[in-house]
């Protein structure tokens, strides 16, 4: 393995620490929790030459902010150094539930 494949392996870790500090940035805004505690981010997957790809649910498919998660989670990503491209995909299989929640946001909503 030469010295530029080990920098390479290493950033992907550390990009995808990045990508996940991003989402933590983005709410719902009728809830008072991140959408990554919240549970809406099912997959997170960093490619070669830094594609990320996100695949997120929303609290319900008649979410008013439907257009507007997806899109902020998008931009948050681009802005991120190092990232080539982006793609966030949006589904309601499985459909989300409170137990996806993390027990962070389970306190934070008064669950716990």
């Amino acid at each position: 393995m030469t010295e530029t494949d080990q920098k390479t392996d290493a950033s992907v870790p550390d990009l995808r620490e990045k990508v996940i500090a991003a989402i933590k940035t983005v709410y719902d805004p009728e809830i008072p929790v991140d959408i990554y505690e919240l549970g809406l981010i099912y997959e997170i997957s960093v490619y070669p030459v830094n594609n990320v790809y996100v695949l997120m649910t929303l609290t319900s498919p008649s979410c008013p902010s439907a257009e507007v998660i997806p899109g902020e989670v998008e931009q948050k990503l681009r802005a991120i150094e190092g990232v080539n491209d982006v793609k966030v995909e949006v589904t309601f299989d499985p459909p989300y539930s409170q137990d996806m929640m993390s027990e962070a946001a389970k306190v934070e909503l008064g669950f716990l």
